[in-house]
C-alpha cells in the first residue's frame, strides 16, 4: 500500500530543510525562529518529547481509529492547522493551500488575523467550516465588524488570541527588517534574487498583504505607514472586559488561545468560554515562560469543566501523541505545515496531513491504542 505522502521527504524535519534552501531567509527566520534567544521555541519541543508511552504488545488490538469529536464536530485526526502570521510570505497563496487541504481532510483550519488571505476566501474554501483567530482590535467598532463578516462567511469557531499585549521581541526578525515598521534592504532584495521560483510565484500571487485588514486600511500606504497602522490597530490588551462583549455577540463556539496559568484558564470558564489552547505563542511571545506541555500538565485539572487543546512545539505524529497522553483534548501545528507549503507548494497541505497521520497511526498500532482518547492510558 503505497503512502498518502511524498516520500522523499517523509519527515518534518526534511520539509524544513528543503523549505529552508526554498524561500528567502528572511521569510524562513521569521517561520523558524521565536523570540529573544529562542529558550523557549526549543524548549517547547525538548520538554515534550520527554514524555514516555507505554505500548501492550501483547493485547489484542482492533486497529486505530484517529477520529475525534469537538464541538460537535467529528474530525479525521486528532490535529488541526495553527494560525500563522503573514502565511503568504512564507509561500504564495500558502493559507488557500492550507485551507483546501485541511477541508479535504476533515480537519480544523484557523485563520489568523494577520495573515495574507481574507475571511471570505478562507470561509469559501472551506464552506464555514473554518477557524478565526482574533487579534483584539483597539475600537469596538472594527471588533464588531470583524464579528459580523465571521458570521456572514459561517465560521464555526472564534479564537480569542491572549498571548500578544506586545509583539515579541525577535532578533531575527529585527536583523531582517521584519520589525515594525518592516522595510526592504538590499540583503533582503538579494536574497530574494536567490529563491527565483519564490520570487516567480510572489510575483504571479502579488506581494503579501494583510487581507482581512484591507476594507480598514487607508490606501496607498508604504510600508512604513503599514507598520504603524497595524501597531495602532492592535494596541489593546485581552481582559475580562473586553471578552464579555464578544461572548454575547458570538454565538458559536469561544475559545481562548495562549493561555499557560491556571488562573487564566479559571477565567475562561467563569466567562464561558467552550475551549482553551494552551500555547506559548510557539516561543514566539517571552523567552522566560514555560514550555506549553509544562503549562498543560497543570491546566488539565480542568478538562471537566472546558476543553483543554494544545499548540507550541508538536512537529510531529509521535508529538501529538505525546501531547494527548499528557492531557490535550485536541492538538494544533503551525510551522509544521509551513515548512510543508514552503517546501512542495501545493502539495505542501496534502502531503503534511497524510505524513502525520501515519506518524500518529503507527505509534498508536505500537501503543495498542484504539483511539486518540485512549492515549492518556499509555502515559509512563
Amino acid at each position: 500500500m503505497k503512502p498518502g505522502f511524498n516520500t522523499s521527504y517523509p519527515s518534518i524535519d526534511d520539509l524544513r530543510n528543503k523549505a529552508r534552501k526554498k524561500i528567502p531567509a528572511f521569510a524562513f527566520d521569521y517561520l523558524d525562529g521565536g523570540c529573544n534567544e529562542d529558550v523557549n521555541l526549543f524548549k517547547n519541543t525538548e520538554e515534550l518529547r520527554k514524555i514516555e508511552l507505554t505500548p501492550y504488545y501483547l493485547k489484542s488490538h482492533s486497529g486505530t481509529d484517529p477520529k475525534t469529536e469537538l464541538f460537535g464536530q467529528v474530525y479525521d485526526a486528532p490535529f488541526g492547522i495553527a494560525p500563522v502570521g503573514l502565511q503568504g510570505l512564507m509561500w504564495p497563496g500558502a493559507p488557500e493551500i492550507l485551507a483546501s487541504a485541511a477541508f479535504r481532510h476533515n480537519i480544523p483550519f484557523i485563520l489568523s488575523t494577520v495573515t495574507t488571505s481574507s475571511i471570505e476566501t478562507i470561509g469559501e474554501l472551506t464552506q464555514g467550516k473554518a477557524w478565526y483567530q482574533l487579534y483584539h482590535p483597539a475600537e469596538n467598532a472594527l471588533r464588531d465588524d470583524i464579528i459580523k463578516r465571521l458570521q456572514a462567511a459561517k465560521y464555526d469557531v472564534l479564537v480569542l488570541l491572549c498571548d500578544v499585549p506586545s509583539f515579541g521581541f525577535r532578533p531575527r526578525d529585527i536583523r531582517n527588517g521584519l520589525a515594525m515598521p518592516p522595510r526592504m534592504t538590499l540583503k533582503n532584495i538579494l536574497q530574494i534574487i536567490g529563491r527565483p521560483d519564490w520570487a516567480l510565484q510572489t510575483l504571479v500571487q502579488g506581494q503579501p498583504a494583510f487581507a482581512t485588514m484591507k476594507p480598514y486600511m487607508p490606501p496607498g500606504m508604504n510600508m512604513k505607514q503599514l507598520g504603524l497602522f497595524m501597531n495602532k490597530t492592535f494596541s489593546g490588551r485581552l481582559n475580562k472586559e473586553k471578552i464579555k462583549p464578544i461572548r454575547d455577540m458570538w454565538k458559536g463556539k469561544l475559545v481562548l488561545k495562549g493561555v499557560a496559568s491556571e488562573i487564566d484558564a479559571e477565567m475562561a470558564i467563569e466567562l464561558g468560554l467552550d475551549g482553551i489552547i494552551v500555547s506559548n505563542h510557539g516561543g514566539r511571545q517571552i523567552d522566560a515562560g514555560q514550555s506549553a506541555v509544562h503549562s498543560l500538565q497543570r491546566i488539565k485539572q480542568f478538562s471537566d469543566k472546558i476543553k483543554v487543546m494544545m499548540d507550541s512545539g508538536i512537529r510531529s505524529g509521535p508529538d501529538i501523541a505525546r501531547a494527548m497522553a499528557a492531557g490535550a483534548e485536541f492538538t494544533f501545528l503551525g510551522r509544521s505545515f509551513m515548512y510543508g507549503v514552503a517546501a512542495l507548494g501545493k502539495q505542501g497541505g496534502d502531503h503534511t496531513i497524510a505524513l502525520l497521520k501515519a506518524e500518529l497511526q503507527q505509534v498508536m498500532d505500537q501503543l495498542c491504542c484504539h483511539s486518540p482518547q485512549q492515549l492518556s492510558q499509555h502515559l509512563v
